[in-house]
């Protein structure tokens, strides 16, 4: 099993910058590339990041310039750092991780979500 704990949510104003946190644990050598999903109020989980191991990087079109995904791999950390915050960014923002295919266990694995609110 892997546990993901994401931790920096908060409230902040539109134009600011907050950095998020996942720390994952547990049978790591189970996954290799780690992201985040959010879920807006009244809407679905979407993609925002992903970063593999090798420290490659993937963005939804939404975030790509703003955000910043990044890996310490000796912290088993993967961060976000969000800059120029807006109100349409406000949602619950998960840790995901997909499990690798030699290992026996879900299909992937998921962080309990940390607020990020965006006031105007």
């Amino acid at each position: 099993q892997v546990q993901l704990v994401e931790s920096g949510g908060g409230l902040v104003q539109a134009g600011d910058s907050l950095t998020l946190s996942c720390a994952f644990s547990g049978d790591t050598i189970c996954i290799s590339t780690v992201g985040w999903y959010r879920q807006p109020p009244g809407k679905e989980r979407e993609f925002v990041a992903t970063v593999t191991t090798g420290g490659r990087t993937d963005y939804t079109e939404s975030v790509r310039g703003r955000f910043t995904v990044s890996r310490n791999n000796a912290k088993s950390t993967i961060y976000l750092q969000m800059n120029s915050l807006q109100p349409e960014d406000t949602a619950v923002y998960y840790c995901n991780a997909p499990r690798d295919s030699d290992c026996r266990g879900p299909d992937e694995y998921w962080g309990q979500g940390t607020q990020v609110t965006v006031s105007s």
